[in-house]
């Protein structure tokens, strides 16, 4: 085979034999030359630094994601923790609730079926527990917070209701304690005796057979006369046959006098309390000597002072 190379040097063609020894000596050293170079690129180009940056970063970016998400169960956890401390202050503050609304309720007499202090609080739901491992599944966590969160919720719920259960019942238990402080009760005057009891009688000043609305309680001149109850003074003053009156409401009904005295220490409007002094005995009115009138009139009817007295 033949090569025909043109050149102006040589100023004609000429013939290259690819057989000559020359010729393909020449050939083989350029292809080594050209071999070699091609493997030398291909190793400096294996070693370069930018063939690992990607690699490098992509672990950094995991690293982080996963310190992340290590952060967040553990900030998970620490909710969980106080979600489950709340759950155990609001029961425990149920049960103290519980076992308070109980004992009034028995203290008090009344139906437990208006005030149940006696069932326990209704509860429900699956079983969680109480510790989570930080390496743990973060979906289990977050699901298990919810649950604690509804048991939170119920509870106080179930606490509202106590609490509204316990004003009832003070309030029931206070103005039937209010109502009981009404009724007259004791003595208005100490160390007397009974001179004239209630109901029919001769009259001191006619000698005929009248009504006495009282009894009367004889003692000295100038002894403390007390209100038997609680109540507002509605008369402090001269009244007809009376002579000077303290009339005091206690409210449900009932209304006390007393009558004749010699010194009234009240005036109308002032609220007295059981035992307080109200007056002193006295002889004024239509009376025989110092004695205390003293009438109770419940429902707008007199009655017979004597049980009372007893009570």
């Amino acid at each position: 085979m033949n090569i025909v190379v043109f050149s102006k040097r040589w100023a004609r063609a000429r013939h290259i034999e690819l057989g000559h020894p020359l010729v393909l000596s020449a050939a083989l050293l350029c292809s080594g030359i050209f071999l070699g170079g091609a493997f030398y690129a291909g190793a400096h180009w294996r070693s370069a630094p930018s063939a690992v940056v990607g690699p490098v970063a992509s672990t950094s970016d995991l690293q982080q994601q996963e310190q992340q998400i290590h952060s967040m169960r553990l900030q998970l956890d620490e909710q969980l923790a106080d979600l489950a401390a709340r759950v155990g202050q609001v029961n425990a503050q149920m049960l103290r609730l519980n076992a308070l609304g109980k004992r009034l309720t028995e203290m008090a007499h009344l139906d437990k079926g208006e005030f149940n202090f006696d069932a326990p609080p209704a509860q429900g739901g699956p079983e969680i527990e109480a510790g989570f491992d930080v390496n743990g599944d973060m979906h289990q966590t977050s699901e298990a917070a919810g649950q604690l969160g509804d048991v939170l919720e119920r509870l106080q719920a179930q606490l509202i209701d106590r609490e509204r259960q316990m004003v009832i019942l003070e309030t029931f238990i206070t103005a039937r304690q209010l109502t009981k402080l009404a009724v007259p009760t004791g003595t208005p005057l100490f160390g007397s005796y009974i001179s004239s009891e209630f109901g029919r009688r001769v009259d001191p000043f006619t000698g005929i057979l009248a009504f006495h609305p009282g009894v009367d309680l004889a003692a000295s001149e100038g002894a403390l006369v007390h209100s038997v109850a609680p109540g507002v003074v509605t008369w402090a003053g001269e009244r007809a046959g009376y002579g000077q009156l303290v009339e005091i409401n206690h409210g449900n009904g009932y209304v006390t006098r007393y009558a004749h005295n010699s010194r009234v220490l009240v005036h109308v409007g002032d609220k007295v309390n059981k035992g307080q002094s109200v007056s002193q005995v006295g002889s004024t009115g239509r009376s025989t000597g110092p004695h205390l009138h003293f009438e109770v009139i419940k429902n707008g009817q007199t009655v017979n002072p004597i049980s009372y007295l007893a009570g």
